[in-house]
């Protein structure tokens, strides 16, 4: 059974990359992915990722993804499978308390915002860039751990020299 994240991902990614005018279209680019979900639940996932409408050039109303810099609208849309399958992390340096971690263009605000939601205790917070992540660790805190914390939550972490 694929899980609630990866439903969310992919509606993310679907948003994104293509423009979809009402629930109907989303349901069946969701099928698509092998995802069956109910008007009900489309609408639920809809407001958690704070989904809005939103005038385009030609005048239609297509939906959007909150200001997220990894979601912006992109031209020549991949298949969802395929660009979930890119690792967006590149690299991580530190220097004192501090930590930058660099990724590919778009991709720092949902790696941001996976780190905060994930409540690593050593980790204080995050200021997110388009392909830059700066965190403050918490004093103490020896820089293995910290990657090592990270790499539960970007698993291409775990081979970083730092």
């Amino acid at each position: 059974m694929k899980s609630k994240k990866d439903r969310l991902e992919t509606l993310r990614l679907i948003i994104s990359s293509q423009e979809m005018g009402n629930q109907e279209e989303l349901l069946a680019a969701l099928r698509k992915e092998g995802y069956v979900v109910t008007q009900a639940t489309l609408s639920r996932d809809l407001k958690q990722l704070k989904v809005a409408k939103a005038a385009t050039m030609r005048g239609n109303y297509i939906y959007v993804l909150p200001n997220v810099t990894m979601y912006k609208r992109v031209s020549t849309p991949a298949q969802v499978k395929e660009m979930m399958q890119v690792p967006g992390f590149l690299s991580i340096h530190f220097s004192g308390n501090m930590g930058v971690i660099k990724t590919r263009p778009g991709y720092a605000s949902s790696i941001a915002y996976n780190i905060d939601a994930s409540h690593i205790s050593c980790i204080l917070g995050t200021i997110a860039g388009d392909d830059t992540i700066f965190i403050v660790v918490a004093e103490g805190t020896q820089q293995k751990d910290v990657v090592s914390a990270l790499a539960a939550v970007v698993p291409e972490m775990a081979k970083a020299d730092y």
